[in-house]
């Protein structure tokens, strides 16, 4: 057992918390969205947390850590759904949101630490130069731009710029190894997919810089139609409308929309689907015109309501918080990630409707992937029993719509299927010990493992504990 009295007189001068409560809060992110994880996951904890204010002090937690033998779990906003900030193996949750300062910012890049908010982050580079991240979670309030890299792919404007993963994206991350001497890394192009998208298990991240795009006081709207398949035909074909600016489109069937959206309630109709926007000012008058010529209903128009005062913003209708909203009036909701690929998208997300009626009800993302514009879906699902659950996944799955598992907590389950061979060698590299963020990558725990068992992997910490 790690000596956590002398770890914490060795990181004397940073901040560190031990208090039980407080470790436990910190140890914890949205893994509950998932009624499987929740039951795998919810005795986790860390042992201390320890919040550094500069790189200087990573370093040096890093290094204590090295030399105790002790899991470093980062942590940002603790806004991830699949338990990635989650300590498996207890030890140090790292939370790096004190590292929160805007370094530089540049027509068209901003250089800033890993721990700053994403919504301001928003608000500084505006305020400097009208410009904006190119996208963002739905959670751009409260999750941290480091965290968004090491555990999200795309989001709120990537309608238009597609994922974290394409070149171009993220332009540099600046990282910290864990060793006996830990290293400062400044990645680039190809060599960020060593880190995006990794769950912090193969370098902490200390400084970012990303790209920037025009800022514009987006205007939300949601349009409504009577049948969901009408609504993805219309949002479909207006993402294939190059001259209007969008950077939201999200169909949303019934009942979804006026059993959970509350705050928009008065504006909605019960019964009906609808098409959650949001459009560049300039592009109103000619989204207007196609809506109008798509015979569809404009509910809501953020352009013209009194205030917006206690209203939503409209991203905050979409992603994963479509399911958060959901959630807080019927807990025997959960959700699935699922890829229609193109060029027959639509065709598939009909087919599904189809066949699971109102127990998978609709929500797509619309998204450009690779190039193409395609659909991802975030539906909700009427929970029974981990069997059906399961059942729900290999029907998608037998229908061609690939399914990135949100009721596991390892890097391959939720979406590779199968090994990254670039992470797992930059983590041997990196991290010698296996000791960031433990129990995430199966790779490295389990070189052995077949994906394709059907077999959940369970990381031995949890197994010791019988959660299986």
């Amino acid at each position: 057992m790690p000596d956590y009295a002398l770890i914490k007189e060795e990181l004397a001068g940073i901040d560190v918390e031990d208090h039980p409560a407080l470790v436990k809060q910190k140890s914890r992110d949205f893994y509950w969205y998932s009624p499987i994880l929740k039951e795998q996951l919810d005795h986790v904890t860390a042992d201390l947390v320890v919040s550094p204010k500069s790189e200087e002090e990573v370093i040096r937690t890093l290094k204590v850590a090295f030399a105790h033998g002790v899991p470093v779990t980062p942590r940002g906003g603790g806004t991830g759904n699949y338990g990635q900030a989650m300590p498996l193996s207890g030890g140090i949750v790292l939370n790096l949101i004190n590292m929160n300062r805007v370094r530089e910012i540049h027509p068209g890049r901003v250089i800033c630490e890993p721990g700053i908010i994403i919504a301001e982050l928003d608000r500084q580079t505006k305020a400097h130069s009208g410009q904006e991240v190119r996208f963002h979670p739905s959670t751009a309030q409260t999750a941290s731009i480091g965290g968004f890299i090491a555990g999200g792919s795309g989001g709120v404007g990537s309608i238009t710029w597609g994922g974290l993963r394409d070149l171009g994206n993220i332009l540099r991350l600046r990282v910290v190894t864990m060793e006996a001497e830990p290293r400062v890394l400044d990645l680039s192009t190809w060599d960020l997919q060593k880190v995006s998208h990794a769950y912090g298990t193969n370098g902490i991240i200390t400084e970012v810089e990303m790209p920037l795009a025009p800022a514009y006081d987006w205007v939300d709207v949601i349009v409504g139609y009577d049948d969901f398949m009408d609504a993805v035909r219309f949002a479909d074909a207006l993402t294939h409308k190059n001259g209007i600016l969008l950077k939201e489109v999200a169909p949303i069937a019934a009942p979804i929309p006026f059993d959970y959206f509350t705050r928009h309630k008065p504006w909605l109709k019960e019964g009906q689907s609808v098409v959650v926007l949001m459009v560049a000012p300039h592009s109103m008058a000619p989204f207007l015109a196609y809506t109008e010529q798509m015979k569809g209903d404009i509910r809501f128009r953020s352009d013209t309501v009194e205030s917006m005062k206690g209203i939503p913003h409209a991203y905050e209708l979409g992603w994963n918080h479509t399911t958060l909203r959901a959630l807080k009036l019927d807990s025997n909701i959960t959700y699935l990630q699922v890829q229609y690929p193109g060029p027959d998208h639509v065709a598939k997300v009909e087919k599904m409707t189809r066949m699971f009626a109102d127990e998978v009800i609709g929500h797509l993302e619309f998204i450009k992937f690779d190039g193409r514009i395609q659909c991802s879906g975030l539906p909700l699902v009427r929970y029974t029993t981990k069997e059906r659950l399961e059942e729900i996944i290999r029907l998608h799955e037998e229908n061609g719509c690939p399914i990135f598992n949100p009721h596991r907590y390892t890097l391959e389950e939720g979406g590779m299927k199968q090994t990254d061979q670039v992470q797992l060698a930059f983590k041997k590299e990196t991290d010698p010990k296996g000791l960031l963020n433990p129990g995430k990558m199966i790779a490295w725990d389990n070189p052995d493992f077949d994906f394709k068992s059907g077999r959940n992997y369970l990381f031995p910490g949890l197994q010791a504990l019988g959660q299986d």
